[in-house]
């Protein structure tokens, strides 16, 4: 559904780091989670944070990881102070503890962590673990801690979320008559996809259910970097990666590039008040028809990423699998 208003902008594009989106900024007092904060986009992410005086935690599988993280982030910036929490998004009791841990206050969730699986794998519930760790896990955390959000919202004038979506989204709509691929044949890439436009639906009801309280949600595309996300591309994956960089359909960007639109929706005042936005090149994408083939299309956002109707299919639908809010209100 093409938007009839004029583009979300910032002074921000595609060379832009994430240090360059917090130059100057004063985020002392700002209490942030980051899933995924030990590598890639998400240490960049918590690096620039934590470099602008956000106290940071690291939520994290890999605790030993997220310790050698935060010690990184202590000496590349002089700010120590970044803590670092278990959470295994695939895994429904480890994000309650999470929940049932934290006190206080939040004011930025950052959705960051993500997998991609070479073939089929699952979770204890039988669930496809890319759809279950990108999409129902950081759905269930950002239900569990939305009490804390709203706090945090009452406490600072507002609260953000982050989700952290993909060019991917563009290979597939979520599925919902076989969301876990127990009928047709699982493509690591399609289940990927699902799993992006998720985290851009996501977004959108969440905006809409909790703008009242001060809290907006709005996607991000990091663009391509290479991360350790890729350690278990396909050998299609890959030859399919070439090709589109070959094409022209994208450049690689560094980390800290690819961390800037995150840091976009996460700090700029253009995001304070609004969500549901899908952005890309720290400002907001255009509209592409859902049968937009990818190439020449790589800096837009389906329109499927971005439904309302499907955006609260997806919210009932996730809830009924998460056995409801963790610790907070729907």
């Amino acid at each position: 559904m093409p938007t009839h208003r004029p583009l979300i902008t910032t002074r921000f594009d595609a060379a832009s780091t994430a240090d360059d989106v917090v130059a100057g900024l004063d985020l002392g007092g700002i209490r942030a989670v980051v899933t995924g904060g030990s590598s890639g986009i998400g240490l960049e992410t918590a690096r620039s944070l934590a470099r602008a005086g956000a106290d940071v935690v690291l939520a994290v599988r890999d605790t030993g990881a997220g310790r050698r993280a935060a010690e990184h982030i202590a000496r590349s910036t002089g700010r120590g102070g970044v803590r670092v929490a278990a959470l295994d998004l695939a895994d429904r009791a480890a994000v309650a503890r999470f929940v049932q841990d934290w006190a206080g206050p939040l004011h930025l969730l950052v959705n960051n962590a993500g997998v991609i699986t070479p073939g089929p794998a699952r979770t204890a519930e039988g669930w496809e673990l890319q759809f279950a760790t990108n999409h129902l896990g950081h759905f269930a955390l950002s239900l569990g801690l939305r009490d804390a959000l709203a706090a945090g919202a009452r406490e600072r004038g507002g609260a953000r979320i982050v989700s952290v979506s993909s060019t991917a989204h563009m290979r597939s709509p979520v599925v919902f008559d076989d969301l876990h691929f127990e009928r047709r044949a699982y493509d690591p890439q399609e289940a990927y996809a699902q799993s992006k436009t998720a985290n851009a639906l996501f977004a959108v009801e969440a905006t809409r259910r909790w703008a009242d309280d001060g809290i907006v949600a709005n996607a991000v595309n990091p663009g391509g970097v290479v991360t350790g996300l890729q350690r278990h591309f396909t050998q299609r994956q890959k030859d399919y990666l070439a090709e589109a960089e070959a094409a022209g359909v994208f450049t690689y960007k560094t980390a800290g590039q690819g961390a800037a639109t995150t840091l976009v929706a996460a700090t700029a005042p253009e995001l304070a008040r609004t969500g549901g936005h899908y952005l890309d090149d720290c400002r907001e994408a255009h509209t592409v028809p859902d049968d937009a083939e990818l190439f020449g299309n790589s800096h837009g956002v389906k329109e499927w990423a971005l439904d309302p109707a499907t955006a609260r299919q997806l919210w009932t639908v996730s809830l009924d699998l998460v056995g409801g809010a963790i610790g907070g209100a729907a």
